[in-house]
């Protein structure tokens, strides 16, 4: 591991740590909760173990957190006026604080993306960020031969998810099917549906993705 990805991993160990802190949880009972061993939760935390997109999910699942989250550790953008809502009078423009403007609009150069990297060779870049919490919009990238879960087993989630292949080949499952998505195609599919992601090709794969959370 690279030393700016070992501090990646610091600082999303550091964020995990804090949101279990936040959430009355000990370590002990998250990695009861997430069906993982105490060690293997504590490397996480310490930056020592990079944690498979499956688990990043349940993580994110038990401590009732998105997984947008886990990026960065900045507090998420409140009304200015308590009860604004587009139902108001009042002009959208005022909502937020003004120091809000760049979340509500987000260009993000890609020397400054945040990312994390997973393992199995996994990495997500977020794209832009707004105040609307339960949506990822990521560059996705797998190394040959990377699962987005440890053993490719299936996982659910809550939302829908939406992809499209930028370079390379890979092997979505959903359910009992199997699509196989090369450069320039795309896929749509309710994520409480068991699936996993898989590159099945000889080089890296790309792909911009877009996750919704139906409970945000």
């Amino acid at each position: 591991m690279t030393e700016d990805a070992e501090e990646l991993m610091d600082n999303l160990g550091t964020r995990l740590k804090d949101v279990r802190q936040k959430a009355g949880l000990t370590l002990r009972e998250l990695a009861r909760q997430a069906d993982v061993s105490p060690s293997f939760v504590s490397q996480i935390e310490n930056g020592k173990s990079q944690p498979s997109v499956a688990t990043l999910y349940t993580f994110s699942r038990l401590l009732g957190i998105s997984i947008d989250e886990l990026f960065d550790d900045a507090p998420p953008a409140e009304p200015l006026v308590e009860g604004w809502g587009p139902d108001g009078d009042k002009n959208p423009t005022n909502a937020w604080h003004p120091s809000e403007y760049a979340n509500r609009v987000s260009v993000v150069h890609p020397s400054h993306r945040p990312h994390l990297d997973m393992a199995e060779g996994v990495v997500w870049e977020r794209l832009a960020a707004t105040p609307e919490h339960g949506v990822n919009f990521m560059k996705i990238v797998y190394a040959p031969g990377a699962t987005s879960t440890a053993g490719g087993d299936l996982v659910s989630h809550e939302g829908y998810e939406y992809g499209y292949v930028l370079q390379g080949v890979v092997e979505v499952t959903v359910g009992n099917e199997v699509f196989t998505l090369r450069e320039g195609e795309s896929l749509g599919f309710d994520s409480t549906i068991p699936h996993v992601h898989k590159n099945v090709g000889t080089t890296t794969f790309e792909g911009l993705w877009f996750v919704h959370s139906r409970r945000h």
